[in-house]
């Protein structure tokens, strides 16, 4: 069997392998699979033989939200991390690289994020079920700040909220915020950062976003919070607003812009941000050349997204003129916020299924434990890139932030 070959030459590392079970009843033992409670797949459809070896990417996880792929002696995500950490950034098959390639072709020249699909694509993840979407973030994001993007673990973090809270921390040290300062959030998300800079440092914050949910969520926030004469939101386009801001920041939402408006972008915060201003770009990153997004991703999580590589990022800045004053790749923390992500989601799973099906919560399983796995083992990571206009805002050194 094809197939089992495959796993066998992907499970290299001592004491580490599954057993494979075909539709027919057939065992194969891939690798060095552990003697008591072997990791055990079984596949319930012949197809699956040649599927999985021409397309794993999207093959097994949608074969997975149909109950065609039954694991055993471990979790979904046990069984991703030990597949992707052997795996490490290796292509699975000659066939899968080939495919890849054709998606990242196609994907490049059908793919516009013009304002108008951008707002598609944010309501296809963000404004998903209505209400009922409110009620799944709620489930699984932490319950301070509600943030949708990679938490700052330090040694000693011992909770979700704490990481997150360490990611608002450092994040507004390196805009180095003062009094009374217009800042702009280009993607606000739920609001939790934009609230926690306004209250800590004393300045207007304005946040934008594609989700009407979001701007619904954050307007009725403010309110509850006392916050509505230091803090607005506005349902908008980062290539509608207009202004001038001391500070600028985005986290998480620059994997939505599209490659082919990264110069607008760029172009976009250059025209915003004054010239003695700051601007923070976070974002999902890989960390080998230019990749084609992940097909299961982009088909049900996240359509029009794509993770860039640092040169991708690093040239339309370049083009605008403005200068990169620091960088910093973090690494080893989104896993772990995904893994904390993925461990609330599934604590209520019965939940979630009430308020969807159960093929949604196999596909968001999914999505979050094979991210998690990417994360850990793979070709993912975040940067943190901090852009300013001229020499004179940037600052010598790092001691301003970790004094």
């Amino acid at each position: 069997m094809i197939l089992a070959r495959v796993f066998s030459n992907i499970y290299k590392k001592e004491n580490d392998g599954i057993i494979l079970i075909d539709a027919k009843g057939q065992k194969y033992i891939c690798g060095k699979p552990r003697n008591d409670n072997p990791i055990t797949i079984k596949l319930l459809k012949d197809n699956l033989n040649w599927k999985l070896i021409l397309d794993p990417e999207i093959e097994f996880p949608e074969a997975y939200m149909r109950n065609e792929i039954i694991i055993e002696n471990a979790s979904l995500k046990e069984f991703l991390m030990s597949l992707v950490k052997n795996l490490g950034r290796r292509e699975v098959t000659s066939a899968s690289y080939i495919s890849k390639r054709m998606f990242q072709i196609w994907r490049y020249l059908s793919n516009f994020n013009l304002p108008g699909n951008s707002r598609r694509n944010v309501e296809h993840h963000y404004d998903i079920g209505g209400e009922k979407g409110e009620k799944l973030y709620d489930i699984f994001l932490d319950k301070s700040h509600r943030l949708y993007s990679c938490a700052y673990w330090k040694d000693d973090t011992k909770s979700l909220e704490e990481a997150q809270k360490n990611k608002i921390d450092h994040i507004a040290k390196k805009l180095d915020i003062k009094k009374g300062q217009k800042i702009l959030e280009v993607g606000c998300g739920w609001g939790g950062m934009a609230f926690e800079i306004a209250k800590q440092k004393d300045c207007e914050v304005k946040g934008i976003s594609l989700s009407k949910n979001q701007i619904k969520y954050c307007n009725n926030k403010a309110k509850d919070l006392g916050l509505s004469n230091q803090v607005s939101f506005e349902l908008a386009d980062y290539r509608e607003i207009k202004g001038k801001y001391d500070r600028i920041y985005s986290v998480g939402m620059f994997e939505h812009v599209g490659k082919k408006f990264y110069k607008i972008f760029f172009e976009s915060m250059n025209n915003l941000l004054k010239d003695d201003g700051i601007f923070l770009l976070h974002t999902i990153g890989v960390v080998d050349k230019p990749t084609p997004p992940n097909k299961f991703i982009n088909r049900y999580i996240f359509p029009g997204g794509a993770c860039p590589s640092f040169s991708q990022i690093i040239k339309p800045i370049e083009k605008t003129g403005l200068i990169v004053a620091d960088t910093e790749t973090l690494i080893r923390h989104y896993d772990k916020t995904l893994e904390n992500w993925l461990e609330r989601f599934l604590a209520k799973k019965k939940e979630v299924k009430d308020l969807f099906d159960e093929r949604f919560v196999k596909m968001w399983e999914f999505y979050l434990a094979s991210c998690s796995a990417a994360f850990r083992y793979r070709d993912l990571a975040v940067f943190q890139l901090q852009i300013v206009k001229n020499f004179q805002s940037a600052h010598r050194t790092r001691d301003y932030i970790y004094s």
